[in-house]
């Protein structure tokens, strides 16, 4: 017997940890288990055809909101073109109304929740030719029936096979690591709060399957675990461990910041730059928005936190927002936007509440007036305090948070826009509403244009002059980009004489520039008076910009003048 476990992800970097685990849990079984892995991005014919290429018994698919369609589409063309083929679907979209699910699909097997053991017992049984009826958490048709082995207690995570294999290829890859399920707390619209408590593997053990992944030199694990310093003494384990190593692995986490104590913040301060990235949820700073959502946290004490880690320098950090939570209009998500814009987190992820099957929040919705999508991702569409017309201009101003604050190539360009509005979110809001009117919210630009719009936006929006701004936009963009060519719009000062005399300088030993490769720019305004103290001082600057590093940039003008 043949079994093709098929994984569509979301993107090519990333990885399946689902059907690796399936696999690696029946490795001694006596049956031929192959993976593949496609994206959202191939096309429908491809993957079709690969998949029947492998000539499978049984077919299974990893199913969540964002290859749901696919899914269905890939399945569709299979039992076209071979219906002897059985298809076996598993994972949270189908984990919830599944006896509905398999009969509305063209699937033939379903697993519900957990699907380790399930998988386990559904091959045995195949091979054995023996009855389902005795594998809990399995939904099955027989005789144009839907039969379910019954519900399947929670696993012991130590018993779950190390999922990577040596022959695998990781290079370029988001490698998923998990080392507990389920969460402490119960907020509504996440599926986290359907399972209560949480389950740990050995702290030893993680280790032992981390040091594989480190020897391999992966270059971002991230780590699935709902809220991974729940518990004090299995976070600070894994975190001391891994600052302990000389590796240049970064290991990404999603932690609650509010419950990040005194010791945990000790030990963190003393992390490597870069050996750790951590994602908070904040979802609001409204706390009367958190109690509709069960999130029984304080925002002052998530921000206290935060703003602490962010002295440290160290961890970069992603905070997240959900627009469209029940109790919370436009004005409080302003409100929730301008406080976490304060803090100055390295990313700001502005999200749609999802109304997921199987989440507390899909018994709510006629209580908050929530309309949301039937298609996936089952987004929110508008609820009684906020509406459409609302939320799409808050996905205006997710599109241009994502662009120029987290991308972090922006930084002067935005110094200088930020204080001429009165808070931050009307400046992404103003500058999401004229990409919308230039229509370049319908069409791809170049990544020049993203440099260029905000010459237009200055001078037709603002009304202002672009003297000064066509500085600041030269400087952010020759830090981030190849420094040979320098788009028309921005005019180059270029002075022969000065640059034949810097390199004269430079091999008499009478100036020092660390660079091997460089750029020499003048500038008619004083770029770092304005980065440290946000002040316009006009004059002749001259800055050398390192051609090999985007951070690298000396100012020279004391030596030139």
């Amino acid at each position: 017997m043949k079994v093709l476990l098929v994984g569509v992800n979301s993107r090519f970097t990333h990885s399946n940890l689902a059907i690796r685990y399936l696999k690696a849990f029946t490795e001694d079984l006596s049956y031929e288990c192959l993976i593949r892995e496609f994206s959202i991005n191939d096309r429908v014919e491809r993957i079709v055809q690969e998949i029947i290429s492998e000539k499978a018994d049984i077919v299974a698919f990893s199913c969540y909101i964002w290859n749901k369609d696919f899914v269905k589409q890939i399945s569709y063309l299979i039992k076209l073109i071979d219906n002897n083929i059985k298809l076996l679907y598993g994972g949270p979209e189908v984990s919830f109304e599944s006896e509905k699910y398999l009969k509305d699909s063209l699937s033939d097997y379903l697993i519900e929740g957990e699907g380790e053991e399930t998988f386990r017992e559904f091959i045995e049984c195949v091979i054995a030719n023996k009855d389902l009826k005795e594998v809990r958490g399995l939904y099955y048709k027989e005789n144009n029936e839907i039969l379910y082995g019954g519900k399947r207690k929670l696993m012991d995570l130590n018993k779950i096979v190390f999922p990577y294999t040596m022959d695998e290829d990781l290079n370029n890859k988001i490698v998923y690591f998990e080392a507990s399920r389920g969460c402490p707390f119960n907020c509504k619209y996440c599926l986290s709060s359907v399972i209560r408590g949480v389950r740990f593997m050995d702290v030893e053990r993680v280790k032992k399957d981390l040091q594989f992944l480190i020897d391999r030199k992966v270059r971002l694990i991230k780590f699935v675990d709902r809220t991974f310093n729940c518990s004090d003494d299995f976070a600070m384990g894994i975190w001391e461990y891994l600052m302990g190593l000389d590796i240049e692995t970064t290991f990404h986490f999603e932690i609650s910041a509010d419950i990040l104590n005194d010791k945990q913040l000790k030990l963190l301060e003393k992390a490597p730059k870069g050996r750790f990235q951590f994602e908070v949820g904040v979802q609001t700073t409204n706390n009367e928005v958190l109690k509709n959502i069960n999130r029984f946290v304080v925002f002052e004490d998530i921000k206290k936190q935060v703003v602490q880690l962010n002295k440290y320098g160290n961890i970069k950090q992603h905070l997240d927002l959900i627009a469209g939570l029940p109790g919370e209009n436009l004005s409080s998500f302003k409100k929730s936007f301008n406080d976490l814009y304060a803090i100055e987190p390295d990313e700001i992820q502005l999200g749609f509440l999802k109304i997921l099957k199987g989440a507390p929040m899909k018994e709510e919705i006629e209580k908050w007036g929530i309309v949301h999508s039937p298609y996936t991702p089952y987004e929110v569409l508008k609820t009684k305090d906020i509406s459409y017309e609302e939320i799409i201009l808050l996905k205006r101003v997710e599109e241009m948070v994502d662009k120029y604050y987290n991308s972090q190539k922006f930084k002067t360009i935005l110094k200088y826009f930020i204080p001429k509005f009165q808070a931050a979110f009307d400046f992404y809001l103003s500058l999401g509403t004229f990409f919308y009117d230039k229509g370049y919210l319908s069409r791809s630009i170049s990544s020049v244009e993203y440099y260029k719009v905000f010459l237009e936006f200055n001078s037709e929006v603002l009304d202002l002059d672009n003297k000064i701004l066509k500085e600041i936009v030269k400087f952010d963009y020759l830090k981030f980009n190849k420094k040979k060519w320098i788009p028309d719009f921005l005019l180059r000062d270029f002075n022969k004489n000065i640059e034949r005399d810097l390199k004269e300088s430079q091999k008499r030993g009478s100036i020092d520039i660390p660079f091997k490769d460089y750029h020499l720019e003048n500038f008619k305004l004083d770029i770092f008076c304005f980065l440290d103290m946000g002040e316009i001082i006009e004059g002749n600057i001259y800055l050398v910009f390192d051609e090999s590093e985007t951070k690298g940039v000396l100012d020279i003008t004391a030596f030139i003048n």
